[in-house]
């Protein structure tokens, strides 16, 4: 059975091992560092993380903020899904959708009437998994940046 709830200080190591699979990218130290301020209550953002069990085992995750504006929305509170991540050996069994579900509820308690996500333009599992869930794309961006 697979349960979503909000991330507690003991959750810290199942956590960092998820986020070091979604943003392999992100040093253990970084990633460290904004666990231990989001956990301080440091950090702005995440503003919300939600881990998904089965077993008693971090199968999965999302980290949540708000926003002002996003990408094809109308208002100007969106709920924002900023990381979203099942493990490989759960895809497949709704995991997915139980974060999301769980994420959109957090939206409404928030006071937010649309939830907004990202994906990489080049990943194409991600971009399934958001239509399968209900998302709509609704536009690609590259974005640039210089040395100054």
């Amino acid at each position: 059975m697979i349960t979503v709830r909000p991330v507690t200080a003991d959750d810290d190591a199942a956590w960092l091992q998820l986020r070091r699979a979604l943003w392999p990218e992100g040093s253990e130290a970084e990633h460290r560092e904004e666990i231990e301020r989001f956990f301080a209550r440091g950090a702005r953002e995440p503003a919300a993380v939600l881990l998904a069990l089965e077993g008693g085992r971090a199968i999965g995750l999302a980290e949540l903020s708000i926003r002002a504006c996003a990408e094809g929305c109308r208002t100007d509170r969106v709920a924002y899904l900023e990381g979203w991540f099942v493990a490989a050996e759960a895809r497949g069994r709704g995991v997915g959708r139980a974060l999301t579900d769980a994420a959109e509820e957090w939206g409404r308690l928030q006071g937010c009437r649309e939830l907004a996500s990202d994906a990489e333009a080049d990943n194409d599992a991600s971009a399934a998994a958001h239509r399968a869930l209900g998302f709509t794309e609704v536009g690609l961006v590259r974005c640039f940046r210089k040395d100054l």
